[in-house]
């Protein structure tokens, strides 16, 4: 089956033009054991090493799960066989191809299955190349602490990456001393060899015993079984054509082995999310709370009705306020220590797994765990994040903790929800539209306390927007979010008093944005606006120029002017009122952009 597999990927690569083939080759024994052996109904297998996706569609085929002609389609734009996996083919729960994430992603999927007591395993494939990531060990390490002895690591050493041999090439004994220090059970086998791989498969069954995950470290040869290619640098990532695929075909084909069959427990398993409404806290209009503390206590509620909500933090759940969830749903809450990037592949994994997770750090620390979000994205994930501390209103802390690129970060991420609450009612309000919204979805929250300014059955469904003054007399229209909105206010009532009219938008949710509802607002305010934002170049600023901009740029044959507050420069330590003044986002700012006008 092993070489029934190769014969394969080769011809799917080959009538691709392009792939992985020797990549594929290594880890054939691996995946022959795996698919038709190993794996039973329910079990998960993650391909952290994307790029051997043609044989994991060979292995589909052999399970009967696609055709076994739909294979040289590999790579069209008509097929769902991309060059790495994605969800685009049903039976693929986590995107791979970004190296070093299908661990993290099996971790959160194995915590999944411990928390809803299922007697299922996860298998993650890894390439040797993708070890010397960070992010692997970061897995590794929670891994460990969760004691996930239904998880097991399987890594193909074939000893050559993309530009040359690999860190530590053949030198086994080096990663299982590193696994070994941090608390996995290791086995070290010939990953050629099929005996020992299903030996090793079955001892990982065994550690359920030790409470310890297993790595399974298979020396391998890349390009195996094809005499020319074997072991020898320079075939990565080439199809091969002509005579040498002819040649390769030769070596690989044997008498019978294209009328082989063998049995696979794979089958297909929909994933369901179930959401259950929820009651949300009262508040005192003029309360003053702050929007991460909102947060939190919106997230006990959720849990309260939703036992599919869990929450991941990144040791700071003292600060991002969920630390009351962790209080009462102890089991659904993880720990991700400070590791973000784990953090949210932890997340992919549970949302594969039907939970609704919603893991929380400060926003400035999300840059880190970018690749992840935007791999969250292929892959589909139902996922939450929270950004707290954001901008220079965090005050004291300075620049390092100040989140301001975050908004840009997530607009670049196709299909996201962004959502900048300014008060308590509204942060749990959209809280509720988190859970319930199918995708990514990200909050930004404020670390000072700020007034409730909404009643309580104020509604904010996604992409809606609040007009909080108005009058017909408006001639500029103020659009704030968070915690400039409170400056936007300021600013509306020392200019009224000046008798100059002013309107002010709460734009809480930034993308998807309410175009019909702002065009109306500027046509009204003589196509004035102000943007004032506590974030860098980009961010809302960019949402709404794109707005007008696809407007033609004009309202009532007058020209939009749009006039953009926002941090422009590194900012520094101070008090949070001091460094707005100071950046020029404070209510003083806004008036003085009024009177350019």
């Amino acid at each position: 089956m092993a070489d029934k597999l190769r014969i394969h990927s080769l011809r799917s690569t080959t009538a691709a033009g392009s792939g992985h083939p020797t990549t594929c080759f290594s880890c054939a024994e691996i995946m022959s054991c795996c698919f038709f052996s190993e794996l039973r109904q329910g079990d998960e297998f993650v391909m952290s090493k994307g790029h051997a996706a043609p044989i994991l569609w060979a292995a589909y085929a052999e399970s009967g799960i696609i055709p076994v002609k739909e294979l040289m389609n590999l790579r069209k734009i008509t097929s769902n066989l991309e060059g790495h996996p994605t969800p685009n083919m049903p039976m693929i729960k986590v995107a791979t191809g970004s190296l070093g994430q299908g661990l993290s992603a099996g971790v959160g999927m194995a915590l999944a299955q411990k928390l809803g007591k299922e007697k299922k395993r996860v298998y993650v494939l890894l390439g040797d190349g993708e070890i010397a990531e960070g992010s692997v060990w970061e897995a590794a390490n929670a891994a460990s602490y969760y004691k996930l002895n239904n998880l097991c690591a399987i890594i193909d050493v074939n000893r050559l990456g993309q530009s040359q041999p690999t860190m530590h090439g053949h030198n086994l004994n080096t990663y299982q001393k590193k696994f070994s220090a941090f608390g996995w059970n290791t086995i070290v086998i010939n990953g050629h060899n099929v005996t020992e791989i299903l030996n090793a498969l079955k001892k990982s069954k065994s550690s359920t015993h030790h409470n310890k995950p297993t790595v399974i470290i298979a020396r391998t040869l890349k390009g195996k079984g094809i005499s020319f290619i074997e072991n020898k640098e320079g075939w990565h990532g080439k199809a091969l054509k002509g005579d040498q695929f002819e040649k390769a075909l030769k070596e690989l084909e044997k008498p019978g082995i294209n009328s082989l069959k063998l049995k696979s427990d794979i089958k297909y398993e929909k994933v369901t999310y179930k959401f259950k409404n929820f009651k949300n806290n009262t508040y005192k209009l003029g309360e003053k709370i702050a929007t991460r503390s909102a947060f939190g206590k919106a997230l006990v509620n959720l849990g309260k009705k939703n036992k599919s909500a869990v929450v991941i933090d990144g040791d700071v759940k003292n600060s991002t306020m969920t630390e009351e969830f962790f209080k009462n749903f102890p089991k659904r809450s993880f720990e991700s220590f400070i590791a973000e990037q784990n953090m949210i592949g932890m997340a992919i994994g549970l949302s594969a797994r039907g939970k609704i997770p919603f893991a929380a750090t400060f926003s400035a620390f999300l840059s880190r765990a970018h690749d992840f979000i935007r791999m969250a994205l292929y892959s589909k994930a139902n996922i939450k994040i929270m950004g707290s501390h954001v901008g220079v209103s965090i005050g004291e802390d300075g620049p390092s903790q100040m989140g301001l690129e975050d908004i840009n970060m997530f607009l670049s991420i196709p299909g996201s929800v962004i959502l900048y609450p300014c008060d308590a009612i509204s942060t749990e309000k959209l809280v509720k539209e988190m859970a319930k919204h199918k995708g990514i979805s990200y909050m930004r929250t404020t670390r000072e306390k700020t007034p409730t300014i909404y009643k309580n059955s104020e509604k904010f469904p996604l992409g809606g927007l609040k007009v909080i003054k108005k009058s017909k007399r408006d001639k500029i229209l103020i659009i704030g979010a968070g915690v400039t909105l409170y400056e936007a206010l300021k600013a509306h009532n020392k200019l009224k008093e000046k008798k100059i009219n002013t309107r002010v938008i709460d734009l809480y949710s930034i993308q998807p944005i309410d175009k019909k509802a702002l065009l109306k607002n500027a046509k009204e305010c003589s196509g004035n606006i102000i943007v004032v934002e506590d974030h860098y170049f980009g961010g809302i600023g960019t949402v709404v120029s794109e707005v007008f901009a696809t407007s033609t740029n004009k309202i009532n044959n007058k020209s939009i002017k749009l006039k953009h507050l926002y941090i422009k420069e590194i900012p520094r330590s101070g008090k949070p009122e001091e460094l707005r003044k100071r950046y020029k986002i404070d209510a003083s700012a806004i008036i003085s952009a009024v009177k350019q006008f």
